[in-house]
């Protein structure tokens, strides 16, 4: 999982107009769009380019080494919701 997104996103959706391989969801036309707290990342699709880190205005999106200590649970919490979706 190169990328992932923490409990501090808003939404805000600037990360997904940047994603070059539509990594992040749910979209905003989805139904999950309203019931899910935050975006996340899927595991599989990320392509590593770091395009989403660069406009989040939360800075919410880490690369997986350098994800602060205490907000690596967000690892499996983006990996859960494709698994779930």
């Amino acid at each position: 999982m190169p990328h992932v997104i923490t409990d501090t996103c808003t939404k805000d959706n600037q990360c997904l107009d940047s994603c070059p391989s539509e990594a992040i969801r749910p979209l905003k036309d989805e139904p999950a769009w309203e019931t899910v707290p935050q975006l996340y990342i899927s595991p599989e699709d990320c392509l590593d380019c770091g395009a989403c880190i660069a406009v989040c205005p939360t800075n919410s999106i880490f690369a997986v080494e350098d994800l602060p200590a205490d907000k690596a649970s967000a690892v499996e919490t983006n990996a859960a919701y494709f698994i779930s979706a």
